[in-house]
């Protein structure tokens, strides 16, 4: 294995987050920058603080077919990307490109089944998944773990014991406890009645959805053992949305050299900062770019603070419903 995780980013949950979390920044043109700030502080963090020589940002670039066809009502809920967010989209994707930063994507799946793929394919490299997103959990062992988003910027180490400390089941029962519980987020509904823990207590006393099913004596009460025989449809659909999907005909993540994190164009970065005004950043940019690659990793200031990273437990902030990308 490399000496270094992987480092995938889900990059619209770190929009949406930075996005939402800076409001109503523009320039001296009432132009909307506060995506393109944010972003680009995050970047610049990850230079810093996670200089793995391989990584990717990974994209969603249009709707799911195979979920959709399933259930046409999947994340329906979600209101439109805002206008202001969507006009930084092209600025944001020059930036991850400046920052040397692969891009994947693919119009047919969603970003958690592109950081699945590249996990299931490249099976001797430990990865850190960066995204504050449950379905991921599945995909969590000893060599893929997620870094959450929370507190003052820490990043919040999630292995398989922070997975069962949180949800009280391992890794490998995620998809069917989500499909027992659903996700609203996803507009997908779970069984009425069923929360978390009592989702926790099923799978503790059957192990799957599967053992349910074919051997419903083995949850304890009646009332529940009936809502599951009579739910048996909407499981085995939910498991089916919830299930990320690693079928992806086009798997440019394997070429050579593809996963490889380039030394960034301190040059352009530069150049976007000073026309979107972004001032602050400039001045924090005139000291990194001197910078240059050394051996396997990017050379950065000696007083540059290490990875603020601990393991995890409840995220800091409650999950928003990200709105539809492509609505």
């Amino acid at each position: 294995m490399s000496d270094k995780p992987i480092i995938l980013i889900d990059a619209f949950a770190q929009i949406y987050r930075g996005y939402y979390a800076i409001r109503y920044l523009t320039n001296s043109k009432q132009e909307p920058v506060n995506a393109i700030f944010a972003i680009t502080k995050f970047l610049l963090r990850m230079h810093r603080e996670y200089p793995s020589s391989r990584g990717a940002v990974v994209f969603d670039r249009g709707k799911p077919a195979f979920r959709m066809e399933l259930a046409p009502d999947y994340k329906a809920n979600r209101p439109p990307m805002p206008d202001d967010l969507r006009s930084q989209l092209d600025t944001i994707e020059e930036m991850v490109e400046a920052f040397g930063w692969p891009k994947f994507g693919d119009k047919d799946f969603e970003a958690d089944d592109v950081i699945a793929a590249i996990a299931s394919d490249i099976k001797t490299a430990e990865f850190r998944i960066i995204s504050a997103d449950k379905d991921l959990a599945q995909l969590i062992s000893p060599r893929v773990k997620m870094l959450i988003p929370g507190k003052k910027g820490v990043l919040e180490l999630r292995g398989p014991e922070e997975v069962i400390e949180k949800f009280m089941v391992t890794p490998e029962q995620i998809i069917d406890y989500l499909s027992l519980i659903g996700d609203s987020s996803d507009n997908i509904p779970g069984i009425a009645g069923i929360g978390p823990k009592t989702a926790a207590t099923l799978m503790a006393q059957a192990g799957s959805i599967n053992a349910m099913l074919e051997h419903p004596k083995t949850i304890e009460k009646e009332k529940l053992r009936l809502k599951i025989i009579e739910s048996a449809d909407l499981l085995r659909k939910n498991i089916k949305l919830v299930t990320l999907n690693t079928n992806i005909p086009d798997r440019p993540w394997l070429k050579e050299q593809a996963m490889i994190r380039r030394e960034p164009d301190w040059d352009k970065i530069h150049e976007l900062c000073e026309t979107l005004e972004l001032k602050s950043i400039v001045k924090e940019i005139e000291t990194l770019r001197p910078a240059v690659v050394t051996g396997d990793l990017f050379a950065i200031s000696a007083a540059s603070p290490q990875p603020t990273e601990k393991t995890a437990t409840e995220p800091s902030q409650p999950e928003k419903f990200a709105p539809d990308l492509f609505g």
